[in-house]
């Protein structure tokens, strides 16, 4: 039986409950528990601001999961998932593993609570591991033991920045630190990307302005901006599109998309 992850009351150091947080508050409005009542303040004023704002991470993490089932299918068997966040269902491993049950995943991320509870979840599952890490520093992430031990350089890699982009200002320049991650991958290998856009809808502007007021981050950058973060990459069909239009499991019309439908953009870069 896998160790239980910590009760909510049992806050790892380093935690101020009383500041809400990017991942606590995304678990939330998956439905999950790991998450304090700042976290849930925050959801529940866009929530009623916005009726249906939840969506965006409901789509969000259907499309994480569309992008690992296609790359796994085409045969990446290791995965290095940025900013992973808290523990939910389908998570990449979870999904990966389900195409190849020997496929390796290592989650990065420096959020305590993040690491505390996938730690946990993950202590009996030997090609899943979580790291400790700054994503914003490449060579940080790559050097780190649990990357070293369960990813290959030498095969493809999958590279997942999964909703963490928006969370980087233009100063920080990341389109330069993903291409850093790329120039390390072998050829072959897939970087998944969703962010959130900004394509004229007011909703767009509205709730990356409230997000960014209460966490000081979040960024809806257009189309063309989002573009730039897969450089050189060969996008898979069908290109960068809203969220809801990546390969839905089920056909969606293109021309009826309510606005957290075409909250974020999303795509899937190879390297050749």
């Amino acid at each position: 039986m896998n160790a239980a992850p910590p009760e909510p009351q049992q806050i790892p150091v380093g935690i101020d409950p009383n500041v809400p947080s990017i991942a606590r508050a995304y678990d939330y409005s998956l439905g999950g528990k790991d998450n304090f009542p700042i976290d849930r303040a925050l959801v529940d004023q866009m929530e009623q601001q916005y009726p249906g704002v939840k969506e965006v991470s409901v789509h969000n993490r259907r499309t994480l999961v569309r992008l690992v089932r296609h790359m796994a299918g085409a045969g990446i068997a290791q995965f290095i998932d940025l900013g992973s966040g808290l523990p939910t269902a389908q998570n990449t491993h979870q999904v990966a593993q389900e195409v190849n049950p020997d496929a390796r995943v290592v989650y990065i991320d420096n959020d305590p609570v993040v690491l505390a509870h996938g730690r946990a979840l993950l202590a009996e599952n030997g090609n899943t591991a979580v790291a400790t890490a700054d994503f914003l520093s490449p060579d940080e992430v790559l050097s780190t033991p649990e990357v070293k031990k369960l990813i290959d350089f030498d095969r493809p890699v999958g590279l997942m920045l999964i909703a963490v982009l928006h969370h980087i200002p233009d100063a920080a320049d990341p389109a330069g630190m993903v291409r850093r991650y790329v120039d390390a991958l072998p050829a072959g290998s897939m970087v998944a990307i969703t962010s959130w856009t900004y394509t004229g809808l007011q909703v767009q502007k509205d709730i990356t302005d409230m997000a960014r007021e209460a966490l000081g981050v979040g960024y809806a950058r257009t189309p063309q901006e989002i573009r730039t973060f897969f450089g050189d990459l060969e996008l898979v069909e069908p290109g960068l599109v809203f969220h809801a239009l990546w390969r839905p499991d089920t056909p969606v019309d293109p021309g009826n998309l309510n606005p957290y439908e075409q909250f974020m953009m999303a795509g899937l870069g190879v390297k050749n």
